[in-house]
């Protein structure tokens, strides 16, 4: 099974918030969790705005030597198309929906601490590890 982590839980495992997430995460095997292509772009936001840009390009830098990062690929945009059609509120968070349509393109479990945030998603699992 692959997991797909939310930006939240990549922000999480990076400031070692949650010692269930911590163990969770160690306990995987190399390639069972991914982040997609979008989740580093708004981790990069983060960095782009620290205080502690160093700190925090090499916290980021030691995540990304345990997670694949995906590119938004064909397959992503389909799944979006779908997503966006079946959930079509304005009040839904566009960068959430296209990592919902991105694990759901990969057959991915999206790993968030926000399920709230992705219970409008037909066909999404979601868990949360923290």
């Amino acid at each position: 099974m692959r997991y797909m982590l939310d930006t939240n839980i990549c922000i999480y495992l990076m400031s070692s918030q949650s010692t269930k997430l911590d163990a969770r995460f160690a306990s995987l095997h190399v390639g069972d969790a991914c982040m997609s292509s979008i989740t580093l772009g708004e981790l990069r936001v983060g960095i782009e705005k620290s205080l502690d840009r160093e700190s925090d390009e090499k916290t980021l830098a030691a995540l990304l030597e345990d997670l694949v990062v995906l590119p938004f690929d064909a397959a992503a945009a389909v799944s979006y198309g779908v997503l966006r059609a079946a959930a079509p509120s304005r009040q839904i968070n566009a960068m959430d929906r296209l990592i919902a349509a991105h694990a759901l393109s990969q057959q991915a479990v999206l790993v968030t601490n926000n399920e709230k945030d992705f219970k409008a998603y037909p066909g999404l699992t979601v868990e949360n590890w923290a």
